[in-house]
């Protein structure tokens, strides 16, 4: 039974196409803090070598369900900037494992603290509850997509 009436999904269509506008505008300002030459799309990747600490190229681009191929040629781009080391795997000479630079990690964390910081105003008038239960809505949104 679709308990979702057509006017409640639109709403939720028109806010989260508002926010991921917002976002690509957010996700560029953030990129040319962590380096003025970087691609707005990789400040996810940066993200993500973040948590990560080492990961191999195929499993990050399984993960973000990218290409090998586009994956490799955005990661030779922020090689290019000093902000990802490409190093073999130990264990398998044929396979790359990803991390970030230390250089990488400063931009990186600077920028982020930014980013965290705007968040913080935004939600400053929010109960922990209401800010605990929007990122569980958002996960649990995101996970659904996967």
């Amino acid at each position: 039974m679709d308990d979702h009436s057509p006017e409640t999904l639109r709403f939720v269509e028109h806010e989260l196409t508002a926010l991921l506008r917002r976002g690509r505008s957010l996700s560029f300002e953030v990129a040319q803090e962590v380096h003025p030459n970087l691609d707005q799309n990789a400040y996810g990747l940066l993200l993500w070598l973040r948590r990560s600490d080492a990961t191999r190229l195929t499993d990050l681009a399984a993960r973000l369900g990218i290409s090998k191929g586009t994956l490799s040629r955005q990661i030779n781009g922020l090689e290019a900037l000093g902000l990802v080391r490409r190093e073999p795997e130990p264990e398998d000479r044929r396979a790359w494992r990803l991390t970030l630079t230390e250089e990488g990690q400063r931009r990186f964390d600077a920028a982020r603290a930014t980013r965290l910081a705007l968040f913080r105003r935004i939600v400053e008038s929010w109960s922990r509850r209401d800010v605990a239960d929007f990122g569980r809505l958002l996960r649990r949104f995101n996970d659904a997509l996967d």
